[in-house]
């Protein structure tokens, strides 16, 4: 490939990865071609991103970004998979299709997850994570929990002595009634 060609596709590449700070690497080669065409379509499906790339031309189209430290130490051709609501929920994806939904010898070799790099067993313990989505219904449960009971504590003393006015206005009306 001439030097031209490959400052073409260089350039290419970094404006397809203009924005993307988390992604995941993952290993794509020795796939039947229907498998292909099914993993892409689901994974389309996520608004998620499937691009297999030349090692080191998405080095060079990476070179100075967040996402270079997801080559390090990576070799041979590959796929860099990038997209979906977060990179919690992409591992999770990933890790699902590459051991329930049968793409073997599709699976994760590692990736870029703020700027640090992930190793194939990061990848796998990243998936068992909350989701942003989970995370936020935690945090408002506990914060609708501690308002509710603090609203039962503000509110309990006030029906008790309620209660007990109700009860001697009863008696007063019994007695002289």
């Amino acid at each position: 490939m001439s030097k031209y060609v490959k400052d073409l596709i260089t350039k290419d590449l970094r404006q397809r990865l203009s924005g993307v700070a988390d992604a995941l690497v993952v290993d794509v080669i020795g796939m039947e071609n229907n498998k292909t065409v099914e993993l892409r379509q689901r994974l389309r499906q996520q608004q998620i991103n499937l691009l297999v790339v030349k090692n080191s031309l998405v080095r060079r189209a990476t070179e100075g970004t967040s996402l270079a430290p997801a080559f390090d130490g990576v070799e041979g051709t590959l796929a860099l998979l990038w997209g979906g609501d977060e990179v919690i929920a992409l591992a999770k994806e990933v890790i699902r299709l590459a051991e329930k939904d049968g793409f073997a010898p599709f699976k994760a070799k590692g990736g870029v997850m703020d700027g640090q790099p992930l190793s194939a067993a990061q990848v796998q313990e990243i998936s068992k994570w909350p989701s942003r989505d989970e995370l936020l219904s935690l945090v408002a449960g506990q914060i609708v929990g501690v308002a509710s009971e603090l609203a039962s504590q503000i509110t309990g003393p006030a029906q008790q002595i309620a209660s007990q006015i109700e009860k001697l206005i009863e008696m007063k009306e019994g007695a002289g009634g």
